[in-house]
């Protein structure tokens, strides 16, 4: 028998699996996604495509990592996840993908700087976390102290993790992610970019609270 609560969670983790594969961040087996409600999380199973990743790919887990509902082991990554969830009660989703872009830039920065001022909806400059064999509690670790204030983190020599506090925010922050990373990769080619100043991203701050950036607004009568 499901657990209450348990079939949804695991089929929003399958279809955001699905469509981060859609849109090119995962690859074949390369990645994983998870979403946590209370102290169950989701989270894809070892080994599986995640382009064609169903409900049944996904595998529930306890917080600390007994295998609650599911006939597969969770992916090798799961000391990551549980450990973002640990550091952050506020993300109830993350997401790690070996996406193209956001896995060349994390064999070649330490960061990716602030070029454009979307970059700022991660919390700014993304950290790159120190290399560690995948699926080790030393990368776990790496990738959370990275995270620090962010919502978003690349991998040195590995891929990139995006969180949220919900699974649809997490996929919107790690398809951010690349496109910042591919932009970086094309103004690079033309030159050397133009990085904003902690001032100018200030003020990118202040007007988009001020104008309530972002959100939808009825139009007024």
């Amino acid at each position: 028998m499901s657990l209450p609560g348990a079939g949804d969670l695991r089929a929003g983790v399958a279809a955001a699996a699905r469509q981060l594969a859609e849109a090119g961040l995962l690859v074949g087996t390369a990645g994983n996604v998870s979403a946590r409600a209370g102290d169950l999380v989701a989270v894809t199973g070892t080994g599986v495509v995640l382009g064609a990743c169903t409900t049944d790919d996904v595998t529930v887990v306890s917080r600390s990592g007994a295998v609650v509902e599911g006939r597969l082991a969770p992916t090798s990554e799961l000391a990551l996840h549980l450990g973002v969830y640990d550091d952050s009660p506020h993300v109830a989703a993350v997401v790690h993908t070996h996406a193209p872009f956001a896995t060349a830039v994390a064999c070649v920065l330490d960061e990716l700087p602030v070029l454009h001022y979307q970059q700022l909806a991660l919390g700014g400059e993304v950290r790159v976390a120190s290399y560690a064999t995948f699926g080790t509690d030393a990368l776990a670790a790496s990738v959370r102290t990275a995270l620090e204030g962010r919502s978003a983190a690349l991998m040195a020599n590995h891929g990139s993790v995006a969180v949220g506090a919900a699974l649809e925010k997490a996929v919107e922050n790690a398809v951010l992610l690349e496109w910042l990373c591919q932009l970086h990769h094309r103004a690079s080619a033309l030159g050397t970019p133009r990085v904003l100043t902690a001032e100018q991203q200030a003020d990118v701050i202040r007007v988009a609270i001020e104008r309530d950036y972002g959100t939808t607004k009825e139009n007024p009568q």
